[in-house]
């Protein structure tokens, strides 16, 4: 059972807790019932993931890789939009302040990832690291989930990805760097914005852009392949920053840039207008109706092939906006393939020594 109240929190992005949609029971509190510090300071909580799977297999035809790995369940980065907040539900949270609140933490996925590549049924490819939630998040400083995975990769020398909006990931540059000569490492980080106004209020515990930017400089120069994700793009407030966005990225040695348009799968429908009318009611109608006119009318879009597509007139201007600019800044190349035949499968016995 789920109690709402529509209050901001410090350092949140989402303001609630929807009801859960697997819940027959839900309610609401007043914000008069509890001291104003109590509901404002929500401190963020750790469970335990049992899993014995580590690995996510991915059937959607929109998504570029097959598996993926989470450390986390739960994203503490509390950005609100993100589209992974329904996946707390099935672990019978809410999709709102819990999702950045209570973390789910995969003490052992490192174990069980090596497990992975020991089985002789495992063909080495691409695994995205974060294809869900952050696996820099703040929580991995303290942790050390992702830095462990890392040390799986490099030990049976297979190729991953990462996505972050984090600079923490710059921490792990020794173990990314011996990745990078045996090409068997990517990685993207996603740049929303670069004003920090917006950033603190839409992505509350995310680095600032300044410090995302120097972690591209830093993977950069570590010889490390390094691209930039204008993502998501959010159509009367952070559509106008394209150019500078890949401008800036590009100074600080990106080489490759993607993006994607916000998008609202399930209750991030509802939090989203929410979140919109108390941090920039000024640009609320503005931005829900360019949102509107991407999708057909709705603010949602979850079918195969449609999801990640945006039409109409703006859904065109994004495109030859990010384009031209990509272009512009030389961020239009690809890296070459990422390489599979460095693959070692290893049995963990002595004779791995040799």
């Amino acid at each position: 059972m789920n109690r709402t109240v529509h209050l901001q929190r410090r350092g949140r992005g989402a303001a609630e807790n929807p009801a859960n949609r697997f819940d027959r029971f839900s309610s609401e509190i007043d914000a008069d019932e509890l001291e104003d510090e109590d509901l404002r300071s929500v401190k963020t909580e750790l469970f335990r993931d049992t899993t014995r799977k580590i690995l996510s297999q991915n059937n959607s035809p929109d998504i570029p890789f097959r598996y993926g790995l989470n450390p986390y369940r739960g994203c503490e980065h509390g950005c609100v939009y993100c589209y992974a907040r329904p996946t707390h539900e099935y672990l019978g949270f809410s999709a709102g302040l819990d999702f950045e609140s209570k973390i789910v933490v995969k003490y052992d996925a490192p174990r069980l990832l090596s497990e992975v590549f020991q089985k002789p049924t495992w063909k080495p490819q691409m695994v995205c690291l974060s294809g869900n939630t952050d696996c820099y998040q703040p929580i991995e400083r303290k942790l050390k989930i992702t830095r462990a995975c890392l040390e799986v990769f490099l030990k049976h020398r297979n190729p991953v990805g990462i996505i972050t909006k984090n600079a923490l990931v710059t921490r792990d540059i020794d173990l990314l760097s011996e990745m990078a000569t045996l090409n068997i490492i990517r990685v993207v980080v996603s740049v929303t914005s670069l004003r920090d106004e917006i950033i603190q209020e839409m992505e509350p515990r995310t680095s600032r852009p300044a410090a995302r930017l120097k972690a591209i400089e830093k993977l950069a120069v570590a010889g490390i392949p390094v691209g930039v994700n204008v993502a998501p793009i959010i159509p009367g407030l952070t559509d106008e920053e394209i150019p500078e966005i890949l401008k800036a990225a590009a100074d600080h040695g990106a080489q490759t840039a993607g993006y994607t348009v916000v998008r609202f799968p399930g209750v991030v429908e509802q939090l989203f207008p929410a979140w919109l009318e108390r941090a920039f009611p000024n640009r609320a109608n503005k931005v829900l109706s360019r949102i509107r006119a991407l999708r057909g009318g709705k603010l949602g879009e979850n079918r195969f092939h449609k999801r990640m597509q945006v039409d109409g007139e703006w859904g065109n201007v994004i495109k030859q906006v990010f384009s031209s600019s990509r272009a512009k800044y030389g961020l239009d190349h690809k890296h070459p393939a990422i390489s599979t035949h460095h693959f070692r499968q290893l049995s963990g016995g002595q004779m791995d020594l040799f």
